[in-house]
């Protein structure tokens, strides 16, 4: 994949304490404009800290964070969005009766000045179904627009939640373990649909399948004990002693 020029995100000397327990210590992240970069590491090693720093969820103890050059440290996650950055979750979470569409309509709505008038009207929800649309077919959930999300497979559901962050129209995409319970044709979608959605954008995720890491990122951070403890290419970090014996073993051979 093609790196643009310039930084989209970066933090520097980033801290996370709780109570004495340091999640995340002193962590520097450069994520290249354009790029697709993935953190590693074992349960335990911080990455879902890393996350919720990144996003907003959590407030840093020391450090900063910056987005396109613009310190968004301490900020809560709506203001972090309005600055194009999204972010999907592990877990899934939507609403089992609504369908792919209804969904994505109200999460463009979210994005207008309507706030939450959206139950006044079937018509002001339809002015956002042609993008919409738009946003299934681009996940591969045309054919399954109308269907209630609590019957989609669960491959189908983390596809939906993709468009929910695309329709947020994100400069920077936060991917939280995309792949997670995923069986190998969901996973083999997935992959293609990541680097699809990648064009255009800076993609960070979170993953713990080596070939999910292989197949798309530019660039590894391994995280240990909260800290960065390898960076490079893929193939650089899967032949780096200390991740080979700290996290990755034999499936860096894969």
């Amino acid at each position: 994949m093609t790196t643009a020029q310039g930084i989209a995100l970066q933090t520097k000397g980033l801290t996370k304490d709780f109570r004495g327990f340091r999640a995340v210590h002193g962590v520097d992240l450069t994520v290249a404009a354009g790029g697709v970069h993935a953190l590693v590491g074992p349960n335990g090693a911080g990455k879902t800290t890393l996350f919720n720093l990144l996003s907003g969820f959590l407030v840093p103890t020391a450090g900063t964070i910056s987005v396109n050059g613009e310190d968004v440290t301490g900020l809560q996650p709506e203001q972090i969005a309005h600055k194009g950055v999204a972010r999907s979750f592990q877990i899934t979470s939507l609403f089992e009766n609504l369908d792919p569409r209804e969904h994505v309509e109200l999460a463009l709505q979210s994005r207008t000045t309507t706030g939450r008038k959206f139950w006044r009207s079937d018509r002001l929800m339809r002015q956002f179904r042609p993008r919409a649309d738009e946003l299934l077919e681009e996940v591969g959930l045309t054919h399954l627009a109308t269907k209630p999300a609590g019957e989609l497979a669960y491959g189908q559901k983390r596809a939906l939640e993709m468009a929910l962050v695309l329709a947020l129209d994100p400069k920077i995409m936060l991917l939280d373990e995309p792949t997670a319970g995923m069986g190998i044709e969901d996973v083999t979608r997935t992959i293609d649909l990541v680097r699809k959605i990648a064009v255009g954008r800076t993609v960070v995720f979170v993953d713990h399948n080596m070939h999910v890491v292989g197949s798309l990122a530019d660039r590894v951070t391994v995280l240990q004990q909260g800290r960065v403890l390898a960076e490079g290419s893929y193939e650089e970090v899967r032949t780096d002693p200390r991740v080979i014996t700290a996290y990755l073993g034999e499936s860096a051979h894969a």
